[in-house]
This record gives C-alpha cells, structure tokens and sequence, in this order.
C-alpha cells in the first residue's frame, strides 16, 4: 500500500510540476511600406511600454519571437485614427533575413483607413479601449495656416527664416474624443544646399482656441552627417520624424501618439504621452535592421 501511494503521490507531483504556458504579452507594431510590412514597436504590460525584440538580437530569440507572433494567418486590430479600423493579416517572416529579420510581411484589410507613402498605421493584439468617434484627417487650411505659424516661430527661435517650409506630413487626430483636432507634422527648410533643418511638432488648441506647440524637436542635418553622403535623401524623409498613429494603450482615454524615423541602419519609434498640457516622451525603441 505504501508503493501504491509513492506512486500515486509522485504522478500527482509531476502534473503539478509541469510548466505553465506563458501568455502571449500584447504587441504595439508599425505598419509600414502602404500596409504591407510589420516591424515591432513594443510590448504592453500593465499599462507600460517595454522594448520587444530587436533586429540585433541572436537569432534564436529572434526566431522564438516570429513563431509567437508572426505566424502565418494570424490577424492584428489595424490601428487608424486611434481606432479599430481593419485589419493586419500576417503572410510571412524570416527569422534569418539579412536585414530585419524581427519583420514580417502582410496584408491589411482598411475599413476606411487609405495608407500609403507616409500615411502609417499601428496594428496590435491588445484591447482596444477606444470605442469613440476618432478621426484622423487632412488639415484645413486653417488649421495649416495656424500649425505652419507655430513652425516658422521654432526656426525663428533658432535664429533662421522660414522663406519656404516643406512638409513631409501634417495630421489632424482627435486623441481624447473630445472633437478639437491635435496637428502632429513634420517639415523642413534649406538651410543651404548642403545643410536641412527639420521640425517635428504637435500642436493643439489651447483655452483660446488657437493651437500652442505641445512638443517640438528641431535638428539641423549637413550632408557630411548623412551615411550615405547625399543631402536629398532627408528630402525624401530620412531622419524626419514622422506620425504613425495614436492608441490609447494605458485605457486613460486619451491615445498616445506613435512616431517613426526612417535611418540607414534601422527604424527609431517614439511614443508620446500627454501630461501637465505637455506632450512627453514616454518611450523610445530602436531597431536594427543592417549596416548601410
């Protein structure tokens, strides 16, 4: 009788000494090249960003990330205007690509959303708290006249006149669905044929209804400083900060705003949080894909 309880003791034992299945933590990732390629952004747990895999990893990791995630068939919320608007199906990945193998190509389904060029868009498997009425949209011309004031006064700031300003892009979101529209843009001026200064900025209306700069980052960029020697490719967006999207991640019902930088070696992401009437940097991830 005391074998036969060993017996039964240590089987009940190694049932309960069997590994749990980890859940599968959320996932923020871009959607990028007119909906057609994934690239991570970060984790979501409990409220907070944490960085996910990157690009540099060993290839092991990398390879356990894409199984996780990238399986094909597997469909992600398309993040547009903050809300569910269609869907991210993904095709393929390859863990022992060259360059970026954390990637992964797909197919997106908009329900209304239209992306190409440097209209982005973010997919996740996370909650999507935002059950409002978002939008996100081309400026009016007043609120371009008023955005592009506010950018000419940071070239101002910075001792240099804004005679021609070019955009990459400007966006008008609702990211508290209160249904006064935040500009999120991205412009640049020749300094001189060799030199650019680049302006990122987010405005929104303040107590007097017109729009105040809730951040703003200017960097000047000489073509000696481009790894590829060539000033017009900051022309074609390299180094520009520009929009991806807004999602609410944290559920305090106001979206925070997603960023990207194309470099020559890998992509930047930034998250931006909303704070004291201030637009702060919450996170930032860098993800390598390959040396230029």
């Amino acid at each position: 009788m005391v074998i036969i309880a060993i017996g039964i003791s240590a089987t009940a034992y190694a049932q309960r000494a069997k590994p749990a299945v980890k859940p599968v933590k959320s996932l923020i990732f871009a959607v990028l090249d007119d909906g057609k390629s994934a690239e991570p952004i970060a984790y979501v747990s409990k409220g907070k960003l944490e960085a996910p895999v990157s690009g540099g990893d060993e290839s092991g990791i990398i390879a356990a990330f894409n199984k996780t995630y990238y399986k094909p068939g597997t469909v992600y919320h398309l993040i547009f205007g903050g809300a569910n608007a269609g869907s991210v199906k993904i095709k393929s990945s390859d863990a022992s690509a060259e360059c970026a193998p954390n990637m992964a190509t797909i197919t997106t389904t908009p329900a209304s959303a239209k992306l190409g060029g440097m209209v982005m868009a973010l997919g996740t498997n996370a909650p999507v708290v935002n059950k409002g009425a978002s939008f996100r949209r081309k400026p009016t011309p007043a609120e371009r006249t008023e955005f592009e004031a506010l950018v000419r006064s940071v070239y101002s700031k910075n001792k240099l006149t804004a005679k021609v300003l070019k955009s990459q892009n400007l966006t008008a979101l609702d990211v508290n669905n209160d249904g006064k529209a935040e500009l999120v843009g991205s412009y640049w001026i020749d300094i001189d044929k060799l030199t650019r200064a680049i302006v990122f900025m987010i405005a929104e209306k303040g107590s007097n209804g017109k729009y105040v700069i809730g951040h703003s980052d200017y960097r000047s960029i000489a073509q000696k400083e481009t790894m590829n020697g060539d000033i017009k490719s900051v022309d074609s967006g390299v180094y520009h900060e520009v929009l991806l999207d807004v999602f609410d991640y944290d559920g305090d019902g106001v979206g925070e705003i997603f960023t990207y930088v194309q470099s020559f070696e890998g992509s930047g992401f930034t998250a931006y949080k909303r704070e004291g009437g201030k637009w702060v940097n919450a996170y930032e991830f860098s993800n390598y894909h390959c040396g230029f």
